[in-house]
């Protein structure tokens, strides 16, 4: 933000035309939009002529003939004003929400393509800021912004050039003001870019403080931080206003100025049109100062709303910049694979594996083991060791440092991106669910899922009846999170959904911390289905499951330090013998 505002510059033509570069394929509104600007500008002009020829022509000659056919031409005229007004205000906004249509669908795209580090590390109500009100905001240019702008330039240049026609005493009188309207026009510009830039950083902050509030709401009223909470938002609320303030400020400052430079004007079209005609008759008739009083609203009203539209210009042109700094963020994972496997068995081999979520900071220090198709592995260790990056990385999300992953022989590299993660299934232990039916949840919205398809999956691992349990069963909306469900029930979810995906690889982080035995016993049944025929990976957290494991992975500091079943761990009498009497079996005895 302080490059920008150190850049001293009103406008970015570079930005600018960036923006414009959307409306390629929306041509034929673009001249439609141009086109019918011309004619609000041809229609304005008109009526202070027309105003002229009745004042100095039908009137003192009472001819009511002319008189009639002026008057519906001023009709006519004043249709095709309002018919070209509709047009050109329709399809401005026509073509400023086709663009950000497009925008917003490519923004979407490109956020979704971005490595976790990227969302590790960004805001998510500033990421909602960008690709709602900030696309508005774009959208304004079109509409409220730049046709406007250029719209009432073309009736400043006829207006100014009609009053030179008529007396180029009295037009240079009237442009004599011009100057000073416009270097506070400059002023004016300036200032408000900065201040807009200040605005929608305001915004951004507003946005992600009240987002996570809202979102940690539970911890904010479990450790009583409502009063701490409501001081911080009140100063980060005071200097969103303030930051408009400062808006209002330079408004409050120009448009005086500018309404006291039209009022000097027209006292002095009055007062100089006068004498021309009493002392040297060089201005022909009385017509022509009324003409000239339509004619400097036409000049100075549109001046002061160039200002005023230029301010709508610049905050869109702000709210552009911020969001093609993340179009322009290479922050994503190179989907060069050229493997699309429509089945893999299930072998993989972790080939001294290094990784570092910040660089130089290694978490994982040459992890290497295999796993044979069919194997279930339980991976166990502190807090910290490694055991949930391994699976993020065995997913992509984000890219070894050195090494190789290999499914089946083949790096994950190399396959696609869709193609490795079809074959991949994760229940997590933060499960998450869209504010949607149980059935979407599941499906995820997919047309290859049908709900016979899932109520068959759902009987296999034994939650068929929990779901029908509830209020209108597989269609029982779970709100914003599955808050309607508890968490021991949005993990059956998570595992029905992963079931229904049907993966060769199955990914469990099989936490069952404060849910009931019954609970608790679904899953362990469904534990027990879906990995059965699977390769499987599991962050173990309860003693049955290790057990059960064909190969146990023992984890610490980002090593592997012990491998090896059940048994043979506890006959080595090393750390996992240690890590076992003081976890496993105190969880067990619990």
């Amino acid at each position: 933000m302080s490059k920008e505002k150190e850049s001293g510059t009103a406008f970015d033509f570079r930005l600018f035309k960036r923006v414009f570069a959307y409306t390629r394929p929306y041509r034929l509104i673009f001249w439609v939009v141009a086109i019918t600007a011309i004619f609000l500008s041809a229609f304005a002009i008109c009526t202070p002529v027309l105003v002229k020829r009745i004042i100095n022509e039908a009137l003192p000659n009472k001819d009511a003939g002319q008189l009639t056919f002026l008057v519906l031409l001023m009709g006519g005229v004043l249709l095709g004003q309002v018919v070209s007004q509709l047009s050109f205000n329709y399809y401005a906004n026509l073509l400023g929400e086709s663009v950000i249509k497009d925008l917003r669908i490519r923004l979407f795209k490109k956020m979704m393509a971005f490595k976790m580090t990227y969302f590790d590390k960004s805001s998510i109500g500033l990421l909602v800021t960008r690709t709602v009100a900030d696309m508005q905001r774009i959208g304004e240019i079109f509409s409220q912004g730049f046709f406007v702008i250029v719209s009432d330039l073309l009736k400043m240049v006829a207006a100014a050039g009609v009053m030179l026609y008529m007396n180029w005493r009295l037009a240079l009188i009237v442009f004599a003001i011009m100057p000073i309207i416009l270097v506070a026009t400059r002023l004016f510009q300036k200032a408000m870019k900065v201040a807009f830039i200040e605005v929608r950083a305001q915004v951004s902050n507003l946005n992600s403080f009240v987002q996570e509030r809202i979102a940690g709401m539970k911890i904010v009223q479990l450790f009583n931080r409502e009063a701490i909470e409501k001081e911080k938002f009140r100063a980060i609320n005071e200097k969103h206003q303030n930051a408009w303030l400062k808006t209002v400020w330079y408004n409050s400052i120009f448009f005086p100025v500018a309404e006291i430079s039209f009022s000097i004007g027209i006292g002095l079209v009055v007062y100089f049109g006068v004498i021309m005609r009493i002392e040297s008759a060089q201005l022909d008739n009385v017509g022509s100062i009324f003409a000239f009083f339509f004619l400097m609203d036409l000049l100075f009203r549109p001046l002061r709303q160039i200002a005023d539209k230029f301010n709508t210009l610049q905050m869109g042109m702000v709210a552009a910049n911020r969001v093609f700094k993340i179009l322009d963020t290479d922050s994503h994972i190179a989907d060069t694979g050229t493997q699309e496997v429509s089945k893999v068995k299930g072998n993989l081999n972790f080939e001294n594996v290094t990784f570092s979520y910040v660089p130089g900071e290694e978490v994982l220090h040459g992890i290497s083991f295999n796993v044979k198709a069919g194997e279930t592995v339980a991976i166990v260790g502190a807090t910290g060791a490694g055991k949930s990056t391994i699976i993020n990385l065995l997913n992509r999300f984000y890219e070894i440092d050195s090494g190789t992953i290999k499914i089946d022989g083949i790096a994950i590299k190399d396959f696609t991106l869709q193609s490795l993660r079809s074959h991949i299934a994760i229940v997590l232990q933060d499960v998450f669910l869209f504010a949607d039916t149980i059935k979407n949840n599941i499906a995820l919205n997919s047309d290859k899922v049908d709900i016979r398809a899932i109520e068959a999956a759902a009987k296999a691992i034994g939650v068929h009846d929990f779901i029908n349990e509830l209020p209108d069963g597989y269609n029982y909306n779970v709100k914003e999170r599955g808050t309607m469900l508890s968490s021991g029930q949005r993990q059956l979810i998570a595992f029905l959904r992963a079931y229904v995906s049907n993966p060769s690889i199955l990914i469990l982080d099989e936490a069952t911390s404060s849910v009931d035995t019954y609970t608790e016993q679904l899953i362990q049944e469904a534990t027990n289905k879906i990995t059965e025929g699977r390769t499987s990976i599991i962050i173990a957290h309860r003693l049955a499951t290790i057990k059960k494991a064909d190969k146990i992975i023992v984890m610490d500091a980002g090593e592997i330090i012990e491998m090896g079943t059940h048994q043979e761990l506890l006959d080595k009498q090393g750390y996992y013998r240690d890590l076992y009497e003081a976890q496993f079996m105190a969880k067990e005895a619990v």
